[in-house]
């Protein structure tokens, strides 16, 4: 708490009380250990959902299948009262969901809407995976972090990419040096145009993707981001997105994003010293070309080898459907936080100074240190959002911005730039 705020508490002693015994008092009960459940598994969760449209059914889809869910109901304002969705009743509101005892919900609304539903749940002392971008702006974003780790509460953020099985193995891949020293980061992503999205453009719908499973395969930061955008089908928001980027060790990012194509297209190729990998997650496939050995006598082309065609290698790897995956992580996460106090899986400690559900403590509570095992955690998300936000800023004015590293003096979506002008560069201030 800064000098600033202290003196606010100490200036309100009614304030600064309630302020006390908000943070040593116990956290709320969960709905399973309320039902009798002490961690032997016998009772399940109960689930709900907020948001039936594209996303939300196949997340009813997997919800009405999960091994110890209880899928319990959906909130969907625009369904018809009474109707049934995978054999749960379609609610009107969300207090009608949270009467019916659940532990946890999915939040697959309009992502406007994703602020107020999340608050109301961390309110309630109700855990929640949170379809991506986390929220709409950066302050919107901060509040939910803020929310969720106050209430000690295990929350997550929907990136589905990172459970992507190409995606895992080239992260594993990367981790274990398979490139050498990595030169270049490429990303498209681009489509048909989409009738469900109608509140944010291409670059908070599909960029965000990019952006995070970028940070999360290299576990870097970015550091600084040119954009162009371009609208043609006369809606407010962008259809199309070119980013050039840097990361924190010098990595070159580039970014190609629509629903402007016929074709449909979604890949990841990472470049480095000894070859590249190619993941296609639309087929889930990793495949790695190697930078090919080739001697030479002649001593004076000795100091560069130069890249040569060398073996293709298409893996074989496990194929699970991610959705699924990121579903049985959020589970998981739920079912061992007890009341979720233990550990926020926001990235930050929980009310009793747990280290994070995602596993690595507060090494993650900004980075992507998480590995392929854990969830996405409300910190990472604010961040992509803050980056999505400068490509959006880069784009209208037409410059290249340098992004601020995260760090730990900072709160939660305090600006991300820094004061100051370099030659040719934006740092936002």
């Amino acid at each position: 708490m800064g000098a600033a705020s202290f003196g606010g508490l100490r200036a309100n002693p009614a304030k600064l009380v309630a302020r006390i015994e908000h943070f040593y008092a116990p956290p709320k009960e969960s709905a399973a250990l309320a039902r009798g459940d002490r961690g032997g598994g016998v009772v399940s969760l109960r689930a709900g959902l907020v948001g039936l449209g594209a996303m939300g059914r196949h997340h009813a889809r997997i919800l009405s299948e999960l091994d110890g869910v209880d899928f319990v109901g959906v909130v969907e304002p625009e369904g018809e009262p009474g109707r049934a969705a995978r054999g749960v009743p379609v609610l009107r509101e969300l207090p009608e969901l949270v009467a019916l005892g659940i532990d946890y919900a999915v939040v697959a609304c309009p992502t406007a809407l994703h602020e107020e539903i999340g608050l109301q749940l961390a309110d309630e002392g109700i855990c929640a995976l949170i379809e991506k971008p986390l929220a709409h702006s950066v302050p919107a974003a901060a509040r939910l972090v803020a929310a969720f780790e106050g209430a000690g509460l295990v929350a997550g953020v929907g990136h589905i990419e990172r459970y992507n099985p190409a995606l895992q193995s080239l992260r594993g891949r990367l981790e274990a040096g398979a490139l050498g020293e990595v030169f270049q980061v490429v990303t498209r992503r681009q489509g048909p145009f989409p009738h469900r999205v109608s509140d944010v453009g291409v670059v908070k719908d599909l960029a965000t993707h990019d952006i995070d499973l970028t940070g999360w395969v290299t576990g870097q930061e970015y550091a600084s981001v040119s954009a162009r955008t371009v609208s043609k089908s006369g809606r407010l928001h962008e259809d199309m997105v070119a980013v050039v980027g840097q990361l924190a060790d010098g990595t070159m990012v580039n970014h190609l994003v629509n629903w402007l194509s016929p074709l449909k297209e979604r890949s990841t190729v990472v470049t480095g010293e000894r070859g590249c990998f190619v993941a296609d997650t639309l087929t889930a496939d990793l495949t790695f070309y190697a930078n090919g050995a080739r001697d030479t006598e002649w001593e004076a082309l000795r100091a560069f080898r130069g890249v040569s065609e060398g073996d293709m290698i298409r893996y074989a790897i496990p194929k699970r459907e991610p959705l699924l995956v990121e579903h049985e992580r959020f589970r998981d996460a739920v079912r061992g936080s007890g009341t979720g106090a233990s550990a926020s899986a926001s990235g930050g400690s929980g009310a009793s100074g747990g280290s994070g559900a995602s596993g690595d403590g507060d090494g993650d509570r900004y980075g992507y240190g998480d590995g392929d095992g854990g969830i996405v955690p409300l910190r990472q998300g604010l961040r992509t959002v803050e980056v999505s936000l400068i490509v959006l800023e880069s784009a209208e004015r037409g410059v290249t911005m340098e992004v601020r590293p995260p760090r730990e003096g900072r709160g939660p979506g305090e600006h991300v730039g820094h004061c100051g002008h370099g030659e040719g560069v934006v740092h936002v201030g």
